[in-house]
């Protein structure tokens, strides 16, 4: 067993609190790899944001739990060496199962997401109040979702979204004990995350989908108010780097995601944690593929892995100061 406090990472129970006193949104920005981790890092000590490491089962089993563990370890260390100590926290994403959850709590994760989304409720309850009665032994936030998204990304699939029901949040968040809450008002995992025909075109042919469900969100804060809510499937699919991937080889046909008005109109709520996933591959493969276009020759992975992190640290600044409003809240 390895306490998270070991490692110096912390749980997100102040840092929700502290977000949503202030109006903005705590970064939840997957990783799997190193080059991931250090623009992370150096992004948010810029920025000077508390930050979510957060890692998928998928990811967990690419990069070795062992090394995940150190990697945050590191991370920590990292932001001081880079002259800020903020506030890290090693969060995994998606927990399909009590045992996964458990092994995460066992091996220094500070927090675990619970989804039971697709699960009848009753076992959805059950099975969050199940993580959370261990969780909380070890001073571990734990986060449950209801509702369903739509979209791929790593081992999370849905062919069709479930917005959740505004009527259910009270009776969930009080029977489970969790400490915040996905839900799902229109947001979707992958860079694909609407077909054409929910979209409309704007003015310079660029697909727009269509607003988030800020009704549901509205009459979720007031049924739990003050309650930390979170947001999956939040990556913006940037045109630029879809057409740098598209026209160095690449073949993203139709990928819209959501606009960044939104999400920022969403993080001035309770939501309080926003995951962005697909705008970091999209940045880093955008990146790899003009080298290996444009430098044909070019074999040192150094070479095309260190711009692809320059690019995923510009990305990520970014998204802390004009989008989730979370720079300078370290």
């Amino acid at each position: 067993m390895v306490s998270y406090k070991e490692l110096g990472l912390v749980n997100t129970r102040e840092m929700f609190a502290k977000a949503i006193e202030g109006g903005y949104a705590v970064p939840a920005f997957n990783f799997n790899n190193m080059e991931q981790m250090q623009a992370i890092i150096q992004a948010c000590v810029e920025a000077s944001s508390p930050v979510i490491l957060q890692v998928s089962a998928g990811a967990r089993k690419y990069a070795n739990q062992t090394l995940l563990r150190y990697m945050a370890q590191g991370a920590v260390e990292y932001a001081k060496e880079l002259g800020k100590n903020i506030p890290i926290t090693l969060h995994l994403d998606h927990g399909n199962s009590f045992e996964l959850c458990k092994s995460c709590i066992d091996m220094g994760f500070s927090s675990v997401m619970i989804d039971g989304s697709s699960l009848p409720y009753d076992e959805n309850v059950a099975l969050t109040r199940k993580v959370v009665e261990y969780a909380h032994q070890f001073d571990v936030t734990v986060e449950g979702e209801l509702g369903v998204l739509a979209g791929v990304e790593d081992e999370v699939a849905s062919e069709v979204a479930h917005y959740t029901k505004p009527e259910d949040v009270e009776d969930f968040v009080k029977k489970t004990g969790v400490d915040s809450l996905a839900i799902s008002i229109g947001t979707s995992h992958g860079a694909n995350k609407f077909k054409p025909e929910q979209c409309t075109r704007n003015a310079d042919g660029i697909l727009v989908p269509p607003e988030l469900r800020f009704d549901i969100l509205e009459e979720i804060e007031k049924r739990i108010p003050g309650f930390p809510i979170v947001l999956h499937g939040s990556s913006s699919v940037p045109q630029e780097y879809v057409k740098i991937i598209n026209t160095h080889g690449g073949a993203l046909k139709d990928a819209v995601g959501i606009p960044e008005e939104q999400l920022r109109k969403a993080a001035k709520s309770a939501v309080c944690k926003i995951n962005i996933d697909s705008d970091g591959r999209l940045a880093m493969t955008a990146a790899v593929r003009k080298i290996f276009v444009d430098s044909p020759a070019e074999f040192d992975p150094r070479k095309y892995l260190g711009p692809a992190r320059d690019e995923l640290k510009k990305l990520y600044i970014h998204k802390c100061e004009s989008v989730l409003g979370s720079a300078g809240k370290a």
